[in-house]
């Protein structure tokens, strides 16, 4: 029957006017519960489906928000996405997804995609894509950026503290007496790459402890780089007795490659991450890592979206992530770990 209902017959049926039933569906009608509940009974009895295309056209909207994310396949933007969906759920927008792959040319072409969708509002997870383009893009429609600052636009950014984050990582090592301790980091094209980057060595310093550029790689938050870096500081034959990783991803590939040498997590290296993917909790050893709520993030940059399209002005602060500790670290061993050739 929801194919022959029409918008009239709802109206109709409940004693209003077209108008006022159309307001009702896109929630920005302003009348009475009674009157509410009425036309929310009639559309329940008579099975009544809007055209959301109609819809479009009659208010000049999509009733979508563009999602701007760098790669479906990432546990981390996976569980970002789905905080997404969450804080639109029960609101008359739903998400239209997008995958720049962290380069600016494709997240320029993914941006122009989603304006030609006639998107109502933009969330930008990351990226590498210049400030300026954003701005341009917020100049047209509400704009939130996770994980970046974006010049011009603070009060549209959800950041997190990083340096927080790694700081308490590398105090928490140290309070176990370890001495030498290994990072592996980001693509440093990405921002949180660079600031947990500094952050380490910063409160290495802190801590009295040397930065060795002998026990820094990069690797681009992937498990595979993970593992290959690793591999790498291993071969190096640099000594250390922990492992810092800037993500968990990269935190499970470094596992894999000091389980092939031998290596016990604790008892001869201890190993963090950074994110606290759902996942982290059930490797072996559970991980120890630094929670920065990817879900409620995502939820958050929904949230903050439709508080724009309301006319609202929210007002950001950074989020600071906090270390969980968990049986990947331990006390430092009386001989570092060395891989050798």
């Amino acid at each position: 029957m929801s194919a022959t209902v029409t918008l009239m017959q709802v109206a109709r049926e409940a004693g209003v006017s077209p108008s006022t039933v159309s307001r009702i569906l896109n929630g920005t009608a302003n009348v009475t519960p009674d009157k509410r509940e009425r036309v929310e009974a009639v559309i329940h009895r008579l099975n009544f489906t809007p055209n959301v295309q109609a819809q479009a056209l009659a208010n000049g909207r999509s009733f979508s928000v563009g999602v701007l994310t760098q790669k479906l396949s990432s546990a981390f933007y996976g569980e970002t996405l789905a905080g997404i969906e969450q804080g639109l759920e029960g609101s008359a927008y739903h998400p239209l997804v997008v995958s720049g792959h962290w380069r600016a040319k494709q997240e320029q072409q993914a941006l122009e995609l989603l304006m030609r969708r006639r998107v109502d509002a933009l969330i930008v997870l990351g990226g590498v894509i210049e400030d300026a383009a954003l701005q341009r893009v917020a100049a047209q429609v509400p704009l939130v950026a996770v994980g970046r600052a974006v010049s011009g636009l603070p009060e549209r950014c959800v950041l997190i503290d990083n340096h927080a984050g790694i700081r308490q990582v590398v105090h928490h090592l140290a309070g176990l007496g370890h001495r030498d301790i290994a990072y592996i980091g980001g693509d440093e094209a990405q921002q949180d790459a660079v600031e947990r980057r500094v952050g380490f060595e910063a409160t290495l310093q802190e801590a009295g402890l040397s930065v060795n550029p002998h026990l820094m790689r990069c690797g681009d938050y992937t498990e595979a780089s993970g593992e290959r870096a690793a591999e790498e500081l291993l071969r190096s034959g640099v000594p250390f007795t922990a492992l810092v990783c800037a993500n968990d991803q990269m935190a499970f590939g470094a596992r894999l490659s000091l389980y092939r040498r031998g290596l016990r997590v604790p008892e001869d290296l201890s190993l963090t991450g950074f994110d606290d993917l759902f996942s982290s909790r059930y490797t072996t050893p559970p991980l120890t890592t630094v929670h920065q709520a990817v879900n409620e993030l995502g939820q958050l940059a929904a949230e903050t979206v439709l508080r724009l399209l309301a006319g609202e002005q929210p007002h950001m602060s950074p989020y600071v992530p906090q270390l969980v500790i968990r049986e990947s670290t331990g006390p430092a061993p009386h001989s570092p770990a060395t891989g050798g050739s």
